[in-house]
């Protein structure tokens, strides 16, 4: 396999009160934030047809979605192909703190890094 992160498909982090961050951060950065946070959407370089986004969210100080890791933050990395590259992974002895979840929108899968950040891997439906 060759390249296996092909770019950013995410940040989310963790605060006290999302509400109020995101309202800040669409009124003074102009963040066009929702409900479930922001979709920044591009084209590829080398081929400018096809279209990705990249998604930015608050998560509240006490969510369990990047649980084990006890980081503030998570960043969602878009792959090409999710189940080869967990193949290639487990091969290496990366351990995952999850099995492959699939949804309309792409399949996800999830594990820590050496120092114990969350990185959630994404094969996007694009």
């Amino acid at each position: 396999m060759e390249k296996k992160v092909t770019g950013i498909g995410g940040i989310f982090f963790k605060c006290k009160d999302p509400a109020a961050m995101n309202e800040w951060y669409q009124k003074h950065l102009g963040i066009p934030v929702t409900a479930y946070g922001a979709t920044f959407n591009w084209r590829d370089e080398q081929n400018p047809e096809k279209t990705g986004s990249t998604a930015w969210s608050t998560f509240p100080a006490d969510t369990a979605y990047f649980a084990p890791s006890q980081k503030d933050f998570m960043i969602n990395y878009r792959v090409h192909d999710l189940e080869l590259l967990v193949s290639e992974l487990q091969r290496e002895g990366i351990k995952f703190t999850d099995e492959i979840q699939t949804y309309e929108y792409g399949k996800f899968v999830h594990l820590l890094d050496p120092e114990g950040n969350a990185i959630e891997l994404w094969e996007p439906v694009d």
